[in-house]
């Protein structure tokens, strides 16, 4: 039950990869903030499975990257939440818009850029927790830590 899980957390956070970059290019905002809630669902799941499948030893950083996830996942809930609600349909002043509008980088921006950079700190630790049993392996591990750093 628990590789299923992380199998189809993976299989979500691919699909919602590519929604992500056909609603960017068609454009369709709405879309691909929606998509981008989705995302961390899967994330989430995958990183259980990590948990889950790794060694003792490696308990502390398979936590460590489930913890940032969680908190990943809630910067992008808030930010994508408020774009598909309080921007996308709100007619905001000029203050509010600049806070809450992602386009234009003010505060929510800023908060989805520290949520992805959650997901890097939790990319991290877990490949810390990949044990490389043959190529692919190896290669999992390396992404991972490399997209961390």
């Amino acid at each position: 039950m628990n590789r299923r899980i992380a199998s189809v957390g993976a299989l979500t956070v691919t699909i919602s990869v590519i929604l992500f970059a056909v609603c960017m290019l068609i454009p369709f905002l709405f879309g691909s903030y929606f998509v981008c809630m989705i995302l961390p669902i899967g994330y989430i799941m995958m990183c259980a499975g990590f948990y889950s499948e790794s060694h003792e030893k490696h308990r502390a950083a398979a936590m460590a990257g489930m913890v940032f996830a969680a908190v990943y996942a809630a910067l992008i809930f808030l930010v994508y939440f408020a774009q598909m609600t309080t921007v996308r349909l709100d007619a905001l002043d000029g203050q509010a818009m600049r806070i809450l509008d992602y386009s234009r980088g003010g505060l929510f921006f800023h908060y989805d850029l520290l949520g992805y950079g959650m997901m890097a700190l939790s990319t991290f630790f877990v490949g810390l927790t990949i044990v490389p049993q043959g190529r692919a392996d190896r290669w999992l591990k390396c992404l991972m830590l490399a997209h961390g750093v």
